[in-house]
């Protein structure tokens, strides 16, 4: 059973946008967390619609926020809750990519995912996975989850920019070169930037190299 997840939109007008730029959030949070990225990114992604959806689930551990899936160390499930949560999530999230892309009457080519902590998982494990590839994917301060299976069930691969502070605290940094090295062996075309002294959170240089890499992807050039 798929669920329906809340999204806020910005940018482009309905049926004028060019280009689909989607914010998955991280764990405890919420798709307004993520969309306010949007102001600072809209100025330079002309005719661009940006949206973000909440995690389809209350999280497990109290508090107000949303969660992907269970984190079996924060809210004390079990890995089998945690796998079936992802499994779950996924077919939630493919659901609302379809969807967003038919009613803004673009292909998938034409959509970027850019994913935070948990939602940067997300977008690792999704868009391998999609029939069609995306025009690529910012994965910032996440991991990439089940890294032995990438090579095997990946059908597309998206170009992905990975962005890790060095000095996080909840996502390791070295979490940043383990999905590298997975993803290069697998044949993705993968670029890095390294936030100096940054801890959990998206510094403005990070910012800078995720709108240069989303203009990029997405061949937008700024009218003058």
């Amino acid at each position: 059973m798929m669920r329906e997840l809340r999204f806020g939109r910005k940018g482009a007008e309905r049926g004028q946008a060019r280009s689909l730029v989607v914010f998955l959030h991280g764990y405890g949070a919420d798709g307004a967390d993520l969309l306010g990225l949007a102001d600072v990114l809209a100025p330079h992604l002309p005719e661009t619609a940006f949206v973000a959806p909440d995690a389809p689930e209350r999280c497990a551990g109290g508090g107000f926020g949303y969660q992907w899936f269970p984190i079996p160390w924060l809210d004390g499930s079990s890995e089998a809750a945690a796998a079936a949560g992802l499994s779950s999530a996924a077919k939630d999230l493919n659901g609302f990519l379809d969807a967003r892309l038919a009613e803004e009457g673009l292909t998938p080519d034409r959509m970027a995912l850019v994913g935070f902590s948990q939602g940067a998982m997300m977008s690792l494990e999704v868009a391998p996975r999609r029939d069609r590839a995306v025009a690529g994917v910012v994965a910032i301060s996440g991991r990439l989850l089940r890294p032995e299976a990438l090579a095997a069930e990946a059908k597309v691969k998206p170009p992905v920019l990975l962005i890790h502070g060095d000095q996080d605290p909840v996502v390791p940094f070295s979490d940043m070169a383990k999905a590298g090295d997975a993803l290069v062996a697998a044949g993705f075309e993968t670029f890095g930037h390294v936030m100096q002294g940054t801890g959990h959170g998206i510094a403005p240089d990070g910012l800078g190299v995720a709108l240069r890499f989303l203009k990029d992807r997405l061949e937008i050039t700024e009218i003058r």
